[in-house]
């Protein structure tokens, strides 16, 4: 009986992960607002009728392509956030440019959905974006520099760090983007990264002077 209960677990979990595939595909090319279910369901190669036994709706869709295109980075944030300043930043953009590379599809639809057209999906986004200011707010909360500062100080240097790295990603997207479809040239990546150490060291320098 055991067994028979866990291949049916494992056919479950392989036709939700055929919808997150078929439609992370299709939102190359548009937004998940005008993303149809039958759509779907026929690039996952299932019945429209079992797309219900997964998710609620397409919105509903989005939303788990949301936590799985952030939510696995929350504990490799808290770890760089713990190295020292040295480390921190180049292991950042490090970090950023690897996720580009390895998840360009989950980078592609938060980028085009956080300003999107699909309520629940802006909202997702927007808590995943929150809930990393938190955390680097918290962490960053230990270090010297900042042991004065209030509370709403802490966090808003979180959602600049944050919002700094949406901006890095983008830019790693550009750069993945090549108009023929090649890989970017080495000498592009190293431009972005260099670009983008700077403007965090900006970030990370303004912080320690902004009780002066």
């Amino acid at each position: 009986m055991s067994h028979t209960v866990g291949i049916r677990q494992a056919q479950k979990q392989k036709t939700r992960r055929a919808l997150l595939d078929a439609a992370l595909e299709l939102l190359e090319d548009q937004s998940l607002s005008s993303l149809g279910l039958r759509e779907v369901t026929r690039a996952a190669g299932i019945a429209p009728t079992a797309f219900y036994r997964h998710f609620h709706s397409t919105a509903d869709l989005g939303v788990a392509l949301v936590e799985e295109a952030l939510g696995s980075l929350h504990p490799m944030v808290r770890t760089t956030v713990s190295m020292s300043d040295d480390e921190r930043i180049p292991h950042a953009v490090r970090l950023i440019a690897q996720h580009v590379r390895s998840h360009p599809a989950h980078i592609r639809f938060i980028a085009r959905e956080r300003h999107g057209g699909v309520q629940p999906v802006r909202d997702a986004i927007r808590a995943q974006l929150s809930r990393f200011a938190r955390e680097l707010s918290d962490e960053l909360s230990n270090g010297p520099a900042v042991a004065d500062w209030t509370g709403d100080d802490l966090l808003m240097l979180g959602h600049l760090y944050v919002d700094q790295l949406l901006s890095t990603a983008s830019l790693f997207m550009e750069a993945l983007e090549t108009p023929d479809g090649t890989e970017p040239s080495a000498e592009e990546w190293e431009r972005v990264a260099h670009a983008a150490t700077r403007q965090l060291r900006l970030i990370h320098i303004g912080s320690r002077h902004w009780l002066d």
